[in-house]
């Protein structure tokens, strides 16, 4: 809903009408708000895209030794929401690296896993990019990613 970090950058920059989606979500379908793992699909509003995939991380430490098979669900999850919805691309930042202090170490096997298999069942989507904010975190994760 529009928090600190790329949620609120994206709420910021994207406008009202991603709130709005957002708030209709909880609303209609998700009134606790969207479990950890899960993704929806609003509209982009004002950014240059025509949808945004939301989903919710873990917070590193608190998930009960989950973390790395709910950060899967993540991604997993967002991939297909995406194909469901004949995207041929999507973006994701380094999810729960940031303020819920996943290490990119171990963020960068659990994502690159998920991408390689769903990539290896899939056609729809012809580009993903993995964004990071800093350079370093980059290179984290050139480091430790599992593509072939």
């Amino acid at each position: 809903m529009g928090g600190a970090g790329v949620d609120g950058a994206i709420h910021r920059v994207g406008g009202p009408a991603i709130i709005a989606a957002c708030r209709e979500i909880r609303r209609t379908s998700h009134p606790q708000g969207l479990p950890t793992g899960e993704a929806v699909i609003t509209t982009a509003g004002e950014l240059p895209a025509r949808h945004v995939i939301h989903t919710v991380g873990p917070i590193y430490g608190q998930q009960g030794g989950l973390e790395a098979e709910l950060l899967a669900s993540c991604y997993q999850n967002c991939l297909s929401l995406a194909s469901q919805n004949s995207l041929t691309s999507i973006a994701f930042p380094a999810i729960s690296t940031g303020a819920y202090g996943y290490p990119l170490d171990e963020a960068s096997p659990v994502s690159s896993t998920v991408i390689s298999k769903f990539l290896a069942g899939d056609s729809t989507l012809q580009q993903i990019r993995l964004v990071f904010f800093r350079s370093l975190d980059a290179e984290t994760f050139l480091k430790h990613h599992k593509f072939a």
